[in-house]
């Protein structure tokens, strides 16, 4: 974190966008203190300081070794490292057993094409419920502790899948493995965010990213050669091993990194040492210590949803990514057969086509980690210091063209039967474009509402889960009544009437957050 010089004395602490700033009161006065821009144009963040004189318990100093912003690089690199396996883990498990549908229907004697598809939908649906009470319980208990539950959870549910004794059960235990796996999806986000300013968060978001949106793109390459030689039961071990070390790692090594919760131990600690029971934390509203835990978790639960509804630069974007984020499944279903059906490929050799979109990934998310930052400081370099959250969206602009280029491009390619090169390249730009719609948005929720990151991250991963659910249940239907270029040409049409969005938004975005401010 950059250093700043450090005020006499402090009030209490105010949310502003992109960073907390305190309302310092040297000798006394309320008045707001701004830090200057430093050299790269960005205004640093100052923290709320102790002063026990007014009855405020705050950082020790602005290098306070106990602020998650002050951890040493090492220490932050081996965090975001951890969450990104596990996080890689979560979302591979999501669709590893995509290419083993028509297994499972066989060992299942199953006969109804949507019941085949449900245990790799079902999944999605945990992933849309376990985030309505996760995040909100991390931004009132802490993200540490509530992570290790959910991944606990998520390992003893993967022994329930791959015992299954009928498609019932399997389904059933699916829906809670996502909903222990929703766990890394929803605070791994904000976990980067309490641990780096804004200059730089969007490389470590780019690091964690790998997790899932690699993660759904490796599953369906490794589930086909599981389901085609060892059996698919296997894929849950397979899951199971690596996650079960990393929850490991993660429990011993995961720091608590909230800071309103590091703040609310720490005034609960020094009440006691001092006998001083009207102590307050410098995050801490007056009216808060009137409210009582019930009705606190209660407002928390109900959070994600609020903001999903009554934040319209959420929504927006939320409705924009989990278009693209279906698709993506709906592809994964799609493209074993169609190859098979197409180019004669088995089911294992099919799974290799993922490799195209995982490529795409991986170069998107490359310029991401080189783009988003620093256009960044760019901007607000140019607007005098004063960062916007919308400034991430830039990038998110261009990249909004690349998704319906691949539909066309590979839905046309297939229905032609070009050779199998040609509608495999056309898969690289939905990885690219995925990146490009996915990243910024998640940067843009956490850099926004920087208190409630969790939960804001929360209710854009409840719409995409839905729909990413639902989504792929249509794909059978689709491709059957009209072929796959003309199926994946409607796909493309709704992603050429979605590119106005981002531009929409970084035009309007600001406004319309002064005009609807967020009442939590």
């Amino acid at each position: 974190m950059r250093k700043v010089r450090s005020s006499s004395g402090m009030g209490l602490a105010r949310e502003q966008t992109g960073a907390l700033t305190p309302a310092a009161n040297d000798k006394g006065s309320s008045t707001p203190k701004e830090s200057e821009p430093g050299d790269d144009g960005v205004a640093a963040t100052i923290l709320p300081l102790s002063d026990l004189d007014h009855s405020i318990v705050g950082w020790e100093s602005q290098d306070d070794p106990k602020m998650p912003l002050n951890f040493s690089a090492a220490r932050k690199w081996v965090v975001v490292w951890s969450l990104a396996a596990i996080t890689f883990m979560s979302p591979f498990s999501s669709s590893v057993l995509a290419p083993a549908i028509e297994y499972i229907n066989k060992d299942f004697h199953n006969t109804n094409p949507i019941a085949g598809t449900l245990p790799v939908s079902i999944y999605l649906l945990g992933y849309a419920t376990g985030p309505l009470f996760l995040a909100p319980l991390s931004e009132i208990f802490g993200r540490a502790g509530v992570l290790t539950l959910s991944n606990v959870f998520f390992c003893i549910w993967h022994i329930g899948c791959a015992l299954s004794p009928g498609l019932r059960f399997l389904i059933a235990f699916r829906f809670v493995a996502g909903v222990g796996g929703s766990g890394c999806m929803t605070l791994g986000g904000a976990i980067i965010g309490d641990l780096f300013p804004i200059e730089k968060r969007g490389a470590a978001l780019s690091i964690w990213a790998l997790g899932p949106l690699i993660g759904p793109t490796v599953g369906p390459l490794v589930g086909a050669f599981i389901a085609g030689s060892i059996g698919w039961r296997w894929a849950f071990w397979i899951v199971l091993i690596p996650s079960a070390l990393i929850t490991i790692i993660l429990a011993i090594f995961l720091p608590e990194t909230n800071h309103k919760v590091l703040m609310q131990r720490k005034t609960k600690r020094v009440r006691k040492e001092l006998n001083r029971p009207e102590l307050k934390a410098c995050y801490e509203a007056d009216e808060s210590r009137k409210v009582s835990q019930l009705t606190i978790l209660r407002t928390g639960m109900l959070r994600p949803l609020k903001m999903l509804i009554f934040a319209p630069m959420i929504f927006i974007q939320s409705l924009y990514v989990s278009f693209i984020y279906g698709s993506v499944y709906l592809m994964y279903n799609s493209i074993p057969p169609t190859f098979k059906q197409r180019y004669g490929w088995d089911t294992g050799t099919s799974g290799l086509v993922f490799i195209s979109i995982g490529l795409g990934y991986m170069v998107g998310l490359w310029a991401f980690s080189m783009l988003s930052d620093r256009t960044v400081v760019r901007l607000t370099k140019a607007n005098g210091g004063a960062f916007r959250p919308e400034f991430r969206l830039t990038v998110m602009i261009w990249y909004s063209f690349l998704c319906p280029l691949a539909f066309f491009w590979y839905g046309w390619a297939a229905e032609a039967r070009a050779h199998w090169v040609v509608p495999v390249l056309g898969l690289f730009p939905l990885g690219f474009g995925v990146i490009g719609v996915f990243m910024p948005t998640q940067a843009y929720i956490i850099d926004a509402y920087p208190s409630y990151a969790a939960s804001g991250i929360a209710a854009f991963t409840v719409l995409r889960s839905v729909i990413a659910a639902f989504l792929p249940l249509c794909g059978p239907a689709l491709f059957d009544r009209l072929g796959v270029g003309w199926g994946n040409s409607v796909l493309g049409f709704v992603g050429v009437a979605m590119i106005p969005v981002p531009i929409f938004i970084f035009k309007f975005g600001a406004k319309l957050r002064e005009k609807y401010p967020l009442k939590l």
